[in-house]
């Protein structure tokens, strides 16, 4: 097992969340190829995205369902700073993530983290899980909680 989905796995133990990590043997990099493989909608998928702040350059975690999109001014509103894409190499480096595979728990670094309320409507969400082809299932209130992201607003 790779060390980042074992990573995922701790700390979704440490924060007492059950799961268990699928590896699917197909890419589940985007929400459409997520939905095909773990059999739910779109919406049932949990983006992990990843922005930065255009001059403190602190990384930011959007938990978002996988039919929306993030809305930058409020999401920008909720960082007090104006965001941009961040580098990858940032990203792994402070996450230990490479993109496609960025779990919403189990960052190298704490990073400030917000979720779009509209996964609250779901009885089970599935997120990346720590590589390209890895997820698991949640209780989105649980997951959010284990993650320590805020519930709000953030869908455009």
């Amino acid at each position: 097992m790779s060390k980042s989905i074992e990573r995922v796995r701790r700390a979704a133990g440490e924060a007492g969340l059950e799961i268990e990590i699928k590896r699917m043997g197909e890419s589940t990099r985007t929400a459409a190829e997520a939905a095909q493989q773990c059999g739910v909608t779109v919406a049932q998928i949990v983006k992990s995205l990843i922005f930065q702040g255009k001059e403190s350059k602190n990384l930011y975690l959007f938990l978002v369902s996988g039919a929306n999109q993030l809305d930058a001014k409020k999401a920008a509103a909720l960082t007090g700073e104006e965001l941009e894409r961040a580098d990858p190499r940032h990203i792994r480096e402070v996450t230990g993530f490479a993109i496609g595979g960025v779990a919403p728990l189990g960052h190298l670094e704490p990073i400030g983290a917000f979720a779009d309320e509209t996964l609250a409507g779901f009885d089970i969400v599935w997120a990346a899980a720590g590589a390209h082809d890895a997820v698991f299932s949640a209780e989105p209130r649980a997951l959010l909680a284990a993650a320590g992201a805020k519930l709000v607003d953030i869908a455009a």
